[in-house]
């Protein structure tokens, strides 16, 4: 009875490891990085609902980057879009530091990184913001937060690029929050002006972030708030971009894009 036992409990040892390792198998085909093909550009998408292109029925941006830059350069694009709708710059950081994870593993592939982050920070301060009651003072703790993990943020992607040749495209943002018609419903006059006061704040702060971490800023900004109908880029919500705004964001990211792209260890932005 005792040796039965003992036959039992050492065959369910071998059935747990050998489902760990079976489980461990998958687990680790899942985030291996595929083998490089010759030629080959392998892009990553970060950030956040922006990038993930959350309440759009259409590719999103990072997708439409890819098939621009296949288009001018005719190599083959592989696009890993890993934007998170509701992520901040702590939560992007966290994704990056976790060891073998699917963000880790991609942007340690790939030669080009597209880079969104920052507009959620603020998130609680949205209803101070938007009403006019908000003065920079209010978001100044997440500002500082802010830098800080932008920083780090451009670290860790160097770090797990072992300073191979990388393409690092950082966007701003059209507004941090609401924009157009439906703003103009939501939000006082007042609230508009400081959204958008937040907005170049932030943006300022990304592109500094990016100049001194050899990362390419990227201003969508200006083709957004330029554009004849603003409203016309973005989605009902009036908060993300619909089709058309992806596609400028694309095409915009294009033309920041070196041609062709950099075969030297770290680019300078």
């Amino acid at each position: 009875m005792i040796q039965t036992l003992r036959r039992l409990g050492i065959g369910l040892i071998v059935l747990t490891f050998v489902s760990a390792i079976t489980s461990a198998d998958t687990v680790s085909e899942v985030l291996r990085p595929q083998p490089q093909v010759a030629g080959q550009v392998r892009v990553v998408a970060l950030g956040d609902s922006v990038t993930s292109g959350h309440n759009c029925d259409c590719a999103a941006f990072p997708q439409m980057y890819g098939d621009l830059l296949h288009d001018r350069s005719g190599a083959p694009v592989v696009v890993n879009n890993l934007g998170v709708a509701g992520i901040d710059s702590n939560g992007l950081l966290e994704l990056l530091d976790q060891r073998n994870s699917p963000a880790e593993q991609a942007t340690a592939a790939a030669g080009v990184v597209l880079l969104t982050i920052g507009a959620n920070d603020f998130g609680d301060h949205h209803d101070d913001v938007t009403s006019g009651q908000c003065t920079g003072d209010c978001v100044s703790d997440e500002f500082e937060q802010l830098n800080v993990n932008l920083d780090r943020i451009l670290d860790r992607i160097h770090v797990l690029r072992a300073n191979l040749p990388t393409t690092i495209l950082m966007t701003g943002y059209w507004n941090v929050f609401k924009d157009g018609d439906v703003a103009k419903r939501q939000y006082t006059a007042s609230g508009r002006v400081a959204s958008d006061q937040l907005t170049v704040r932030t943006n300022g702060a990304i592109a500094a972030v990016a100049r001194a971490n050899d990362a390419t800023y990227v201003d969508i900004y200006t083709p957004f708030e330029d554009s004849t109908d603003i409203t016309g880029l973005l989605a009902s919500d009036g908060d993300h971009p619909n089709a058309a705004g992806h596609a400028l964001i694309a095409r915009t990211l294009l033309a920041a894009t070196p041609n062709p792209l950099p075969a030297s260890q770290r680019q300078g932005g």
